[in-house]
């Protein structure tokens, strides 16, 4: 598998030469200055292509071409945005890019609701709490007939957790659940959020589903003929938020999403984490079956709790086995060798590692750390993630 890394551009603390020792190849990047629905220019695009290989890398995967609301909903300017879409990806592809990220959440693109939760170990953990994030729907946001969408039981310990928080305990969640977290696509105020999702006002997941069968019928054509893979990424988490639907979540979500358009160019992002958080998700499963349709990997895992929260776990702990999981994908690559495909080689990333040591330091003294891509836990990560490549191949006799 390609060893790569999320590199948020030059504003990112974990900068390119940081990321060059961790012995990787390729980056995983995008132009985050971009409003969404702008088609990012070439001259920009080769600007951040020139500024990885500087440094003797190169821009493996973009992640991620920004989805306005009206491009999911298919209202208002949606033709004007998808044509900007295909610039954009024309504009990928003459920098080399090979792999585009996507994603087709409504209103909050991946969403926790502690950033800093303490672990065992001394480190820290991204968490989603499903009662914070009802007390907050519910409670805060104040969302119309918010608790018929959840059980009796859960709004009742959602108000009981919301009666005990302070001032500054509210405002916290607030910030960790709409301002946006790294690489989302939108941030939020409460207001302007509460108008986000009323804009899905009688909208079915089989609306939203047929708008993203839309979306790849014109748009992977486009991407096959340029030589990229487009690769939607899962929900995060895969269950509905804020009453929304959430449409890519599933094994059969996946095969509606592929048999959209039957060609390589229309495949997945297959992120352990997102897909491993719903517990009747079995992820050595998905992987050997979508495997031939799978363009980038995204290799964390999560411990799950029996009323839907879960926090990122160690890279070869948690819920999902991972060791059979990348062992998979590592057969796939020796299928697509066989077959003489291009893209035998599956791009990876450590995702989501934990605040670690001289990191927890950084963050105490005010440098910004982005949550989930602090450098020391993504290492951490990677070097065991490493191990286990390499004991496959040992295994394999490569």
């Amino acid at each position: 598998m390609e060893q790569c890394w999320r590199w948020f551009g030059p504003g990112d603390s974990v900068t390119l030469d940081y990321i060059k020792q961790a012995g990787v190849t390729g980056i995983v990047s995008a132009l985050h200055g971009y409003k969404g629905g702008v088609a990012w220019s070439r001259d920009d695009v080769f600007k951040r292509k020139h500024e990885i290989e500087a440094a003797g890398l190169r821009w493996s995967v973009c992640e991620s071409i920004p989805m306005p609301t009206e491009l999911k909903l298919r209202t208002g300017s949606y033709r004007e945005l998808l044509s900007g879409w295909k610039d954009t990806l024309s504009h990928l592809a003459a920098a080399g890019v090979g792999v585009v990220n996507y994603n087709f959440m409504p209103v909050v693109d991946w969403t926790r609701t502690n950033l800093h939760f303490a672990l065992a170990s001394g480190g820290y953990a991204l968490r989603f709490d499903m009662i914070d994030f009802v007390a907050y729907d519910v409670f805060i946001l104040g969302r119309k007939n918010a608790a018929a969408d959840y059980q009796t039981d859960l709004v009742a310990s959602a108000e009981r957790r919301f009666q005990g928080m302070e001032d500054d305990a509210k405002r916290l969640l607030e910030k960790n659940i709409i301002a946006g977290l790294p690489g989302g696509e939108d941030t939020y105020n409460r207001d302007g959020v509460a108008r986000e999702i009323a804009q899905f006002d009688g909208v079915s997941a089989d609306d939203l589903r047929a708008n993203l069968a839309e979306f790849i019928k014109e748009m992977a054509p486009v991407a096959e003929e340029l030589g990229i893979r487009l690769g939607i990424h899962a929900d995060d988490p895969p269950f509905s938020l804020f009453g929304l639907p959430r449409i890519v979540s599933s094994a059969d979500d996946f095969r509606f999403l592929l048999n959209a358009h039957e060609s390589l160019s229309n495949g997945v992002t297959f992120c352990v984490g997102s897909m491993g958080a719903r517990p009747d998700n079995d992820l050595p499963s998905l992987v050997e079956e979508f495997a031939p349709r799978i363009a980038f990997a995204h290799l964390r895992n999560t411990t799950r709790e029996a009323d839907g929260s879960f926090y990122e776990a160690e890279h070869l702990d948690g819920d999902s086995d991972m060791v059979r999981i990348v062992f998979a994908l590592m057969d796939e690559e020796k299928s697509r060798r066989e077959e003489g495909r291009a893209d035998a080689l599956i791009p990876m990333r450590p995702d989501h590692g934990h605040l670690l040591a001289d990191d927890i330091a950084k963050v105490e003294a005010g440098v910004k750390v982005n949550a989930g891509y602090s450098y020391i836990g993504r290492l951490k990560g990677l070097a065991e993630l490493r191990g286990v490549m390499r004991a496959h191949s040992v295994m394999a006799g490569q």
